[in-house]
Order: C-alpha cells, then structure tokens, then sequence
C-alpha cells in the first residue's frame, strides 16, 4: 500500500467528518426516550496502517468531550462485535447530559443507546451486560443496564437523588450485587463503598475509610463474592472538595472485600512490599489474581517490570517488563493484557500473562496530558482482534481503534 493511499489530507478529513457527523446528527434525533435507535449509520476514519500491520480507525468525529470509558474491562457486548462510549453532550435537555453510543466493531456502525447523568457509576458485566445511572425526574437516580448486543434498557434499581457517588460501578457475575465509591462526609474527610442488593431491592455502605476516595471497586469475576478497592493512603481533599493530593507519602495499595460482610483482606503490595502502585488494577479472569502497576523505579524499573500480579496471602510476582506500563486492562478470557506505555508516542502494549511475551500493536499518539482522555487507557476486545482506546493525536481527543497484526496473539502464546 503506498503512502498515498495510507493517509488521508486535511481537507478530505475535514470533508468526511462533516458528512458523518451530519448524518450521526440525524440518527440520533429523538432518541432520548432510552430506546436504541433505529437507525445507525458509520462514521469511522481510516487514518493509517503503521509500521506493526495494525489498522487504525478514528470511530468519533465530533468535538464532544468523549472517552473510551476505561480500559481495566472490556466495555463490550459478550460476543465482542459491540462496544460502548461515552460523550457529554451539553446540548441534551435535562439533567442526562452524556450520551452513551454502541458501536460496531469492523462495520462501524454507530447507534445511541440512551443518556446517562455521567460517567460515574458505569459498569460492565463478564457477559456484557452494561450498567449506568440516570436521573429520572424528581428525586431519584435510576441503575439502567442494557445487552449491548440488541436488548433496549431497562431499570433495575432506583435510589434517592444520589449526588455523592465517586467511581465507576462494579457489578458480581451473578447480577445481584452492584457497588459505587460514596462520599460519606460532607467535609470530604470520609468515603464508603455503597453495596446494592439488586434483588432484595437494598443499599447499605460496607466499608468506610478517609483514604478510599478514589477506590475503583471491581467484582472478582468468577464466584464473584470478593471485591477489590483501591486505598490511596495519605490521600486528602479540602473541606470544600478541592482535592490537595491523591495519595501521602506511603502511596497507594489494595485490599480485599468480601460480600456482603465487608471482611477486609490486605494484599502485599505498595509500601513496604514493592513501590506504590499506581492505582491501575484489575482482576486476572477467573485466576483469583490481580494485575496491576507500580511504581516504575528501583527494583521496579521498566527493564525489571512493574507489570505484577499478585493474590491474596501471596507475594506479588513480576508478569512482564521493557515497558513503562501505567494504565492496563486484561482480556475477558484473563489470558492477554493490555498496556499503555507512559513514555514516547504512548506505545499500546500487549503481552501473555502465562509466557510473558510482549507486542507493541500501535502507536496510541495520545499526550498523556492532564485529562483522562488524553490517556489512551487501551483494552482488548473480547475476541482478541481490536484494542479500543483514546487519543489526541489530532489535537482533539477522539475514541480509536487498532486492529491487532495476524498472528500476533498466537506468538505471544508460543
């Protein structure tokens, strides 16, 4: 393929995403109610294939302030052909102000599938099930969840008018239990994890802590009675919810939960048993371990690994190194992760957690800068064939996709 036909000039660009975005415009008009619409239209960029063999598509074309979600869980539907991002829309009426759009993989076919109150509170279940809040009208906050398959959303819980939530949700894998990081003081000295028995139609706060102020909760996905949280020791706000610093001097570590009891369970890892982790972790599918990163200094360093594993009433073990890892996923099969690498053009990294083998699939280009979607926070695709991820290479942050090179998977395997 020539250079010619690899890039496309400003001007054409420019052109494309007009039309797309003209079009993406019309689909979506009306679709407010929560229904999925019915009709979808592609709205995808082709913007190089580079040096890897990896095919790279821009899936957003409009300057909406829009992210990926995350990346330590595929937000995909359980076949993998679909996924699901948001934007904030400050156009939309009411207080739904972010529009959460399923695309299709390949086809890039594009439909909304409803408006959410933001970002907080997102969710993914091992089957593709995603879950999100909604502010109906009056005092309540709606738990919506929807197959991001075909399946229209429905309303699974409704709580009072919640202003105090402050992560995204995490949901067990047999659909009872949903959880939320909570502000429990209004000082923003105290924060909980907020427990929500789907079935017994129940909210309770389990735990408790001044340092869980950003605890990323997340099921472990097999039994799915263990929960993991995020302890940003040190951490603080000022009294008026000004954050001062993310975490003290001992940094950040992990700890266990288990439901509903609340039990704690420390895990050996950040001060003193390796360098503070960086507060990227996620569960190993049905492993029972954890991935996560730390601290990419002395016995850490990038030629050592900061890529670690670890269980609880273990040590923690080194998975993989040569890379600066930060942000990572692992793939719903707990087979493959996904890294970026904090340094340079923000390689996208992906390994085998069994051999250790590392690829680099792509270039993210993203800056790395101070939002969340100037981070690539790249993920798998439950087939194995994409990582979807954020980037700003073209001055403005738009959700990508990368193709993964042939054969790739295979040789990490090997």
């Amino acid at each position: 393929m020539s250079d010619k036909e690899k890039r496309i000039s400003r001007r054409e660009f420019l052109r494309v995403s007009g039309r797309m975005v003209s079009a993406l415009a019309v689909a979506c008009t009306g679709c407010a109610t929560g229904r999925r619409a019915a009709t979808s239209v592609s709205s995808a960029i082709r913007l190089e294939r580079q040096s890897t063999g990896s095919e790279i598509w821009q899936i957003t074309t409009e300057q909406f302030s829009q992210s990926n979600i995350y990346c330590e869980l595929p937000y995909c539907s359980a076949d993998g052909r679909h996924f699901v991002y948001e934007r904030h829309n400050p156009n939309l009426p009411g207080n739904n102000k972010t529009e959460l759009m399923v695309a299709e993989l390949g086809t890039w076919k594009q439909t909304r599938l409803d408006v959410a109150s933001g970002l907080t509170g997102c969710a993914i279940s091992t089957d593709g099930i995603f879950y999100y809040l909604k502010r109906s009208e009056g005092e309540t906050l709606d738990l919506m969840r929807a197959d991001l398959s075909a399946a229209a959303p429905e309303r699974v819980y409704q709580m009072k008018d919640e202003r105090n939530l402050t992560s995204l949700g995490t949901v067990s894998t047999d659909g009872r239990y949903y959880v939320c990081g909570k502000r429990l003081a209004d000082n923003y000295t105290m924060f909980g994890i907020m427990l929500v028995d789907i079935e017994k139609g129940t909210e309770t706060t389990i735990d408790r802590d001044p340092f869980i102020l950003n605890p990323h909760p997340q099921f472990e996905p097999g039994v799915g009675r263990e929960l993991m949280i995020q302890h940003n020791r040190g951490g603080q706000y000022s009294p008026e919810g000004k954050r001062i610093r993310l975490v003290g001097p001992q940094g950040a570590t992990l700890y266990l939960l288990s439901i509903p009891e609340g039990q704690r369970t420390e895990l050996q890892v950040g001060k003193p048993y390796t360098t503070p982790a960086t507060g990227h972790e996620t569960w190993i599918g049905k492993t029972g371990e954890i991935l996560l990163t730390v601290m990419a200094d002395g016995d850490y360093a990038p030629d050592k690994g900061n890529l670690l594993a670890v269980r609880a009433g273990s040590s923690a073990r080194v998975v993989a190194g040569g890379y600066k890892f930060n942000h990572l996923g692992v793939s719903r099969c707990g087979r493959f992760f996904c890294c970026d690498d904090w340094q340079g053009t923000a390689k996208i990294v992906i390994g085998s957690i069994r051999t250790g083998k590392t690829a680099v699939v792509c270039e993210s280009k993203a800056s790395m800068g101070g939002p969340q979607n100037t981070h690539a926070h790249a993920y798998l695709t439950p087939d194995l064939k994409w990582v979807v991820f954020n980037s700003d290479r073209s001055g403005f942050p738009h959700v990508h996709a990368a193709s993964v090179p042939e054969g790739m998977i295979e040789r990490l395997s090997v």
